[in-house]
């Protein structure tokens, strides 16, 4: 893997980008994660403004220290990158009140609504501020199964490393000093209150649905392992289709019109 090669690529294309779009930098939600960490330092490394914004809503006390240093790191090595820290629990626990009862139950609605309350925020700061907003999906995320929440974190403007892996995001990570405690942690999307990591949710680890998202081989050969995670992998990339496909249009005959 050509560690060089790759950030190089991914800077000069994030200029390219932002330079033909006549907008002023970068915006990025700062999670405590390996994926948000990269995309804001490779945002950085362009040499462009980049506004890092920190959006707890009840996080773990790991998750918003890792973000909070992840976040100064990133201050101190490149002088355009800049912080804003809002708060949106009580925004949220707004929102919570208003519900009906039966939407707060559903865990996984309310855990999807902060993803979304997160990309409200982000388009806000980068449209006052004249930014792009630019996306932390992995390869997996984006286009295996899915694990990203629709005009949630799946709202962006760009996305700079939806090509790599988990794996090549934790490699290229450790060759560009991303600061130790995200690169030691694991993974999560930080909308649990009980901070469960990815791997919990989906079953499986990113190296072995990075093997599924590969496989063409011989199902009469793999162990019972194997077996289970190609079913899981099978299982999220049906289901969530939706997410990774163009939005369906019903496209009207036009005999319809005359």
């Amino acid at each position: 893997m050509n560690y060089q090669g790759i950030s190089e690529h991914i800077v000069n294309w994030l200029k390219s980008y932002l330079h033909q779009s006549h907008l002023k930098g970068f915006v990025v939600g700062i999670s405590g994660g390996i994926d948000s960490a990269l995309t804001s330092t490779l945002c950085a490394m362009t040499g462009e403004k980049v506004i890092l914004l920190n959006m707890p809503i009840r996080q773990t006390d790991a998750e918003y220290k890792r973000a909070q240093e992840h976040i100064e790191d990133l201050k101190v090595r490149f002088p355009l990158v800049e912080s804003i820290e809002i708060n949106l629990s009580s925004s949220f626990a707004a929102l919570e009140s208003l519900y009906p009862k039966d939407v707060v139950s559903n865990h996984l609605a309310m855990a999807n609504t902060r993803a979304r309350l997160r990309m409200t925020t982000l388009y806000a700061i980068a449209q006052a501020h004249g930014c792009l907003v630019a996306g932390t999906g992995n390869k997996i995320e984006d286009f295996g199964i899915g694990f990203f929440t629709k005009y949630g974190d799946g709202g962006v403007d760009l996305s700079p490393i939806a090509d790599l892996t988990k794996t090549q995001v934790k490699a290229l990570s450790l060759q560009l000093g991303i600061v130790g405690s995200i690169l030691q942690a694991q993974p999560t999307d930080g909308l649990w209150e009980d901070g469960r990591s990815d791997e919990d949710q989906i079953g499986a680890t990113y190296a072995e649905l990075e093997w599924a998202m590969d496989f063409k081989g011989d199902l009469t050969l793999l162990n019972p392992r194997e077996q289970e995670v190609l079913t899981i992998y099978k299982r999220l990339n049906t289901i969530n289709k939706h997410k990774m496909e163009p939005i369906p249009v019903c496209i009207i005959p036009k005999d319809l019109f005359e």
